[in-house]
C-alpha cells in the first residue's frame, strides 16, 4: 500500500515536467514588459569593467542567475537533475533541486536528488522541501544533497488545486524552527504565485532572511494541477496570485533589511537585468531552463548560458551600470498598468 502511493508521488513528478513544457509558449508576455529602462547615449564604460556577481549570506555567486527548484524523484526526472547539474557546473551557476518530499518518504529515490552533487560536487546547491515539513527532515534534505542552503517552498493554491494535495497551512511556526535550528541559509520562496507585503513581513518576523517572492508569468502551478484533476474543476483559478514584477513592488519597503530573490516568467537576459533592477539580489529561473535542457542537452544549453551572463554585462555597459548596486538606480519607467497597481497598493517606486 505504502509502495503504491509512492509510486504515484513518483508518477506526478514525471506528469508536472510533462505539462509544464504543454503549457510553456514561446510567446508568452508578462509584467516585465511594462518595465523600460530610459536609453543611455553615453554610458562612459568599457563592458569588461561590469561586474555581475552577487552575494548571498556572505558568499560570492559569480552569477546573478541561478537554477531554481525544479524536480527529482523519478528516474526520468533523476537524468534531468543529472543533466541541470552539468550545466551547473560548467556555467558556475548555483542550483536548487526540486521538491524532496517523495525522496523523504521513500529513500530509494534520494539518488534522484543526491545525482545533483555527483555531477557537480564543489557547485552551490539548494536543498528544497515543502513548509509543512519539521526541522528533522530539513536536515534530512540538507544532507541528501549536501546542500549549501535550503529552500522551503510555499504553495498554499498548487496543494488547494492539487487532486492530493494538503489542506493544512499552519507553516510559520515550522518555518521559524527550520530557519533558527538548521545551520544553512534558509530561503522562503513562493512556487509562481507571487508575495504581498504583508506575507514578507510575516517572514521577516520570525527570522527569515532570504525569501524569493517567484511570481506569476511563468510556470502556472494551477494551471498545471488542475490539468490532472478529472473534474477540471478550477481553471478560473489560472490567473491567481500577483505578478513577480507586482511582487518586487511589494517587496520594496523591505529590500534593505532582508535580501529579495525573484523568480517566474524569466525569459531572457533582460528579464534579469529588470528584475535586478527592481531590486532582486539574484534571479531564479526553472520553466527556460527545463524547456533548454529537454531541447538542447546539457552542453548546448551551458554555451547559452554562459552567453547570457555575457550579454547581462554588455545590458549593464549600456546603462552604465558597473556592478548591480549602480545598476539598481538606472532609469526606468512602467507602463499604466504597473503604474496603477502602484497606485491601488500605496506604494512607491
Amino acid at each position: 500500500m505504502v509502495r503504491a502511493k509512492q509510486s504515484i508521488q513518483s508518477h506526478r513528478k514525471d506528469e508536472h515536467v510533462f505539462l509544464a513544457e504543454k503549457f510553456r509558449h514561446d510567446t508568452a508576455t508578462n509584467d516585465f514588459d511594462g518595465v523600460r529602462f530610459i536609453h543611455q547615449s553615453l554610458p562612459e564604460i568599457d563592458v569588461s569593467e561590469v561586474d555581475i556577481s552577487t552575494n548571498f549570506a556572505e558568499t560570492s555567486w559569480a552569477s546573478p542567475f541561478y537554477i531554481n527548484g525544479m524536480t527529482g524523484g523519478s528516474q526520468q526526472t533523476k537524468q534531468i537533475n543529472a543533466q541541470l547539474a552539468q550545466v551547473a557546473q560548467i556555467a558556475n551557476l548555483p542550483m536548487a533541486t526540486g521538491s524532496q518530499s517523495v525522496a523523504i518518504k521513500d529513500p530509494s529515490l534520494a539518488d534522484t536528488f543526491s545525482v545533483i552533487r555527483e555531477f557537480n560536487p564543489n557547485g552551490f546547491v539548494l536543498a528544497n522541501i515543502g513548509a509543512g515539513n519539521d526541522l528533522t527532515v530539513a536536515k534530512t534534505a540538507v544532507a541528501m544533497t549536501q546542500a549549501n542552503a535550503l529552500e522551503i517552498h510555499v504553495n498554499t493554491p498548487q496543494e488547494i488545486v492539487m487532486p492530493e494535495g494538503d489542506q493544512d497551512f499552519y507553516w510559520l511556526d515550522k518555518i521559524a524552527a527550520i530557519v533558527a535550528k538548521i545551520g544553512v541559509p534558509v530561503i522562503v520562496k513562493e512556487v509562481g504565485f507571487g508575495m504581498s507585503a504583508d506575507t514578507i513581513a510575516q517572514l521577516k518576523q520570525i527570522g527569515v532572511q532570504f525569501i524569493d517572492i517567484s511570481g506569476r508569468g511563468g510556470t502556472n502551478f494551477v494551471t498545471i494541477e488542475n490539468e490532472r484533476r478529472h473534474d477540471k474543476a478550477y481553471d478560473y483559478l489560472a490567473d491567481w496570485g500577483q505578478s513577480t514584477v507586482e511582487s518586487l513592488f511589494e517587496s520594496r519597503a523591505f529590500q534593505g533589511e532582508v535580501n529579495i530573490l525573484a523568480s517566474g516568467g524569466i525569459r531572457n537576459p533582460l528579464d534579469i537585468v529588470k528584475a535586478l533592477r527592481l531590486g532582486a539580489s539574484a534571479v531564479g529561473i526553472s520553466g527556460q531552463f527545463l524547456h533548454m535542457v529537454l531541447k538542447e542537452g546539457p552542453t548546448q544549453m551551458a554555451e547559452n548560458l554562459l552567453t547570457w551572463q555575457a550579454q547581462i554585462q554588455a545590458i549593464m555597459a549600456m546603462l552604465g551600470a558597473r556592478d548591480i548596486q549602480a545598476l539598481q538606480n538606472a532609469p526606468i519607467i512602467f507602463s499604466p498598468e504597473l503604474r496603477h497597481y502602484l497606485d491601488e497598493r500605496h506604494l512607491t517606486f
